[in-house]
């Protein structure tokens, strides 16, 4: 698959990223130590901006026997009581990234057109903390939010579950959580190239293996993290991997969209298609030319501007704001 001119040109000055991607579980250190020189975390204070959002972090209670969660909560500065909620899960191949991950992005493109809160969840990550120690947190970080949306500012009738990549796949599970435990009622899900599928042998992850950004071996790497021995088994629960899930039906709107030159692609227009034949409610986007994570890595093409303004327009009609 050809990547979009503009988005291949940002690729190519990049150097060889695929070189850096992890190759098994034995390279996530190596992987997250070369993340945090080329895209460290931001600070409290430039998360803040000089005061134009509100940023705090703070614990708390996880799933039952599991640690505390640090959550990192944001807000615009002025920003009136009883504000929708997006609740992050950061991306990273469920091996990498923290709840400071993508937030400023959200804060500048979310939060402050729209009137947000944003609440980051710092959840545990593989191979260290494998499946379902990840999703566990998140969920319980989005159960503490729901019950105490007052203490963030936020409505508890209006939470959107959001994440990019690994994030992605962990919106989709945490909103099978949610309606499977009588959990909390979303507003609705947006999963950005969401990571979906442990099996990792759609035609796309085929097609791109060796080509753009986390291709199916670095792919396979992150899964094997998460589950060991039982990926790509009929033993992987859908909370690991959610296209597994076989009912579909009952879940809050969702918002899914993928790069056509990426590994993800065939899986998240499976997942939406499947969404649909449930009778449920999917938006889909499938950007031609984009590799994974192109709106991020490439911000100022025109296909990236055109992905991020469509999750904008999302979420005005979701929230009906």
């Amino acid at each position: 698959m050809p990547f979009d001119p503009q988005a291949a040109m940002v690729l190519e000055g990049l150097g060889d990223l695929r070189g850096a991607e992890p190759a098994s579980p034995t390279d996530v250190p190596r992987w997250r130590a070369h993340l945090a020189c080329v895209a460290p975390d931001p600070t409290l204070e430039e998360l803040c901006e000089g005061g134009r959002f509100e940023v705090v972090e703070r614990a708390v209670p996880g799933s039952a026997g599991g640690p505390d969660v640090p959550l990192l909560i944001a807000r615009p500065a002025g920003l009136p009581e009883g504000a929708p909620v997006i609740y992050h899960l950061h991306g990273g191949g469920m091996i990498g990234g923290t709840c400071r991950t993508g937030v400023p992005g959200i804060l500048r493109e979310w939060a402050a057109p729209l009137g947000l809160v944003v609440v980051s969840a710092d959840y545990r990550l593989a191979p260290e903390h494998p499946y379902p120690a990840g999703v566990e947190d998140c969920y319980a970080g989005l159960v503490w939010v729901a019950r105490h949306a007052a203490r963030t500012g936020g409505d508890p009738e209006r939470i959107v579950v959001a994440g990019g990549s690994a994030g992605g796949g962990l919106t989709a599970a945490v909103a099978l959580m949610a309606r499977d435990r009588g959990g909390p009622r979303l507003a609705g899900q947006l999963a950005i190239c969401p990571m979906l599928d442990d099996r990792n042998d759609t035609p796309s992850a085929r097609q791109m293996t060796g080509h753009g950004v986390w291709d199916r071996r670095a792919n396979e790497a992150g899964w094997a993290s998460l589950l060991g021995e039982a990926r790509g088994t009929d033993q992987v629960p859908p909370y690991a991997a959610p296209a597994r899930a076989t009912d579909l039906s009952g879940l809050p709107p969702a918002y899914i969209d993928a790069g056509a030159a990426e590994t993800y692609r065939d899986e998240d227009i499976a997942y939406a298609t499947r969404i649909w034949q449930a009778g449920g409610s999917a938006e889909l986007h499938v950007w031609s030319g984009g590799f994974h994570g192109f709106d991020q890595i490439a911000p100022d093409t025109a296909v990236a501007r055109d992905a991020r303004e469509a999750r904008v327009r999302w979420l005005r009609r979701v929230l009906d704001l």
